[in-house]
């Protein structure tokens, strides 16, 4: 039973210097979230965004930012609720959509572009983590996010243990593996391929919208699955003929929607850097290891799969769990029977909707 209005309340927080996994220092680090529920709630649970999602992850559509990615799942009485509840989501670091990034204007007035440093998921977690505790939170009753979203989710958890009771990572590994860096490295090279990319230096004039479009629609094919594809669209055609360059593949014209959409709200040099962010993910990076690294956690972890996973398949999710319960952590694997693909964490919302319910109440205690 659904009760009360859903309260979004959209806020910024400044930290004053962030250093990096590089070594490096960002000076004024801005975190842009959304907050939904009140901070008198019963807990806090942070939702983490991914790839091209943003911190507005529920609720009505907002002008100038994506629409809202799990408005099923939060809200009064829903799996994340906010009658129990507040919840918080931040605009990632390296994100176009309010918080420090490649488009952040430098002190010389012009944005950094390509001078913006590289940043990992570890740095990301940081950022929020230090956003935190400027607002005053200092526990978590859990973090929960899929696909880039998930490995903060996870990196949450061995980052900073004694804050986080629970941890939900979907659709995301311990680390990324090789397939999935080079699906990340040809997007990269469409990108700098197109001469209005400029090295990266395009602001003010023309952006790379036709790389970013190419670099998305292969994104999307790593989105779905196989079985989708052919479900939905076989060997239609959707204009034109077959034996004539004018004649398009249904399967062509979605790859190349979905390019021209993402070209109309994000930025390319964003795109760049998250996508490598996703390459250095590693929470066994300078900790002995996915095995040490989740020793760390002393809360409950529920890691999800999905059944038709290209990008992250369903056992590199699922030796998350075997893992973490070889090191003593309490974690359990549950799986989306889906035919939509990665993105079946966005579409098989009632799967997921259960499984989150089921983790609270085998958690409660």
């Amino acid at each position: 039973m659904l009760s009360g209005v859903l309260k979004e309340t959209i806020g910024a927080i400044e930290i004053p210097e962030l250093r990096l996994d590089s070594g490096k220092v960002l000076k004024k680090v801005k975190q842009v979230y959304a907050m939904y529920g009140s901070l008198d709630a019963g807990g806090i649970v942070l939702v983490c965004h991914a790839l091209t999602g943003s911190h507005h992850a529920a609720g009505p559509n907002i002008p100038g930012l994506p629409e809202a990615w799990w408005d099923p799942l939060i809200g009064p009485g829903k799996a994340i609720d906010t009658n129990k509840f507040c919840v918080i989501c931040f605009n990632m670091l390296g994100s176009p959509y309010g918080s420090t990034s490649p488009t952040t204007l430098c002190e010389d007035g012009r944005p950094y572009g390509m001078r913006f440093p590289l940043i990992s998921v570890r740095d990301m977690v940081r950022a929020q983590y230090e956003a935190l505790k400027l607002m005053e939170i200092k526990e978590l009753e859990c973090v929960v996010g899929g696909s880039l979203g998930g490995m903060q989710a996870l990196e949450w958890a061995v980052s900073f243990p004694e804050m986080v009771r629970r941890a939900i990572v979907i659709a995301a590994p311990a680390f990324t593996y090789p397939q999935a860096i080079a699906l990340n490295e040809v997007q990269r090279q469409a990108i700098m391929a197109d001469p209005q990319w400029k090295g990266g230096d395009y602001y003010g004039s023309t952006p790379p919208e036709r790389g970013l479009a190419i670099a998305r629609m292969l994104a999307m094919i790593t989105y779905r699955s196989e079985e989708s594809f052919a479900k939905r669209y076989m060997r239609e055609l959707a204009f034109g003929a077959p034996w004539d360059w004018n004649g398009k593949f249904k399967i062509e014209t979605y790859i190349h929607h979905h390019g021209e959409k993402l070209v109309q709200r994000f930025d390319a040099n964003c795109y760049l850097y998250l996508t490598r962010a996703m390459d250095l993910h590693d929470i066994g990076e300078g900790r002995g290891g996915v095995r040490d690294a989740l020793s760390r956690f002393k809360g409950h972890l529920l890691a999800v799969g999905i059944s038709s996973d290209l990008l992250f398949p369903n056992w590199q999710v699922e030796k998350i769990a075997l893992e973490a319960r070889e090191a003593g952590v309490s974690a359990c694997y549950d799986e989306i029977e889906s035919d939509n693909g990665h993105d079946a964490f966005l579409i098989d919302i009632d799967q997921l909707d259960e499984m989150i319910r089921g983790f609270w109440r085998k958690t409660e205690s």
